[in-house]
């Protein structure tokens, strides 16, 4: 694997992202938040701050808001996933994020299809090398 996961905390250094001494984040659905806690992605720190959210159909659009800011915020998480139709609903929190670390990946959920369309990873790479070939 390419991540360590691990109880200790702390700054984001070169040196961490360079060891791979960093988290994977999770904001899903049941079904996908429990698959990646049986794959051993589950981590509570000394405050008992997790790295997933499980969002369920009446989880408040602010509480996944909340999540997002403060996932992105944490200097031990390197990716944080998170199911494409919850990624709908803050969708301009993703557009507007612009940091390589922690990277964000829009996932499938499961009742729900990936649209390529709609990754904001995608369409910043598009317009990277869109705006690349116009030079």
């Amino acid at each position: 694997y390419p991540f360590f996961f691990s109880w200790e905390t702390g700054g984001m250094s070169k040196q961490a992202i360079r060891s791979g001494n960093l988290l994977i984040a999770v904001i899903g659905e049941p079904d996908t938040v429990t698959g990646m806690l049986l794959a051993g992605m589950g981590n509570l720190d000394a405050q008992r701050n997790s790295n997933f959210l499980v969002v369920e159909q009446n989880t408040p659009r602010d509480v996944i808001e909340e999540a997002f800011h403060r996932f992105t915020r944490r200097n031990d998480i390197g990716i944080l996933l998170i199911n494409q139709h919850i990624a709908d609903l803050i969708r301009p929190l993703l557009d507007d994020y612009d940091q390589n670390v922690p990277t964000i990946l829009e996932i499938p959920g499961v009742h729900t299809p990936y649209d390529s369309s709609k990754d904001a990873i995608l369409k910043r790479a598009h317009r990277l090398t869109s705006s690349a070939h116009e030079r």
